[in-house]
């Protein structure tokens, strides 16, 4: 069958997140964003009534795909080591593939943008760190397994070690890519979180 066109919404945000992809460090403007999309600016506009309001449709389609998917790690994995691993690796991947949102997600693509694009990456991140902290608090009742940390200092410790690589992605204008090692070094990073070694050296696979 014959794929569906995308809407003219659709194709702008597309072509935004291509132009942040393939223009690191530089700011996109409404002129050259009409231009890529190949419409005249009063077009964009009647899509969306600011280009803040793109970022947010960016914004809305990162929280869409990482907590759907979370959500489904949360209630099909009964070992909480290992969904502390699939959700901070879905994160990695999804940036991975993704190199212009993730700049969003970083807050490269959002300087001299509006306060609160920014905020909504904070209470983005708050939330994955909450998902974390209550995996953590679940498998301690459930399975006892208990970290070095507090749940709080330890939940925050493995989402900086997944914001650190995805970071350096951006940074080296995506050559360095996130899912590089990640495996070794989460494995590493659990025996030191976790006290109880022996799950610590389980391993899964990349999510797909």
């Amino acid at each position: 069958m014959e794929k569906a066109k995308p809407s003219r919404k659709d194709q702008i945000l597309q072509a935004l997140a291509h132009m942040l992809e393939h223009n690191p460090g530089e700011r996109i403007t409404t002129a050259r964003l009409a231009q890529e999309v190949g419409v005249s600016e009063a077009a964009l506009y009647r899509h969306f009534p600011s280009k803040a309001k793109m970022f947010e449709g960016l914004i809305g389609f990162i929280e869409e795909s990482l907590f759907t998917r979370i959500s489904l790690i949360m209630n099909e994995e009964a070992q909480g080591l290992v969904a502390c691993q699939r959700i901070l690796t879905l994160l990695i991947l999804f940036c991975e593939k993704n190199p212009g949102l993730t700049r969003i997600l970083t807050g490269d693509a959002l300087n001299g943008e509006t306060d609160r694009l920014r905020t909504r990456i904070v209470q983005l991140f708050e939330r994955l760190e909450t998902q974390l902290r209550q995996i953590l608090r679940d498998a301690e009742i459930h399975e006892g397994l208990r970290t070095n940390l507090t749940h709080n200092a330890t939940a925050n410790l493995m989402l900086a070690a997944a914001e650190g690589r995805i970071s350096q992605f951006v940074r080296s204008r995506f050559r360095r890519r996130p899912s590089e090692n990640w495996d070794d070094q989460w494995h590493t990073l659990s025996q030191v979180v976790f006290r109880e070694p022996a799950l610590a050296r389980r391993r899964i696979s990349a999510v797909n």
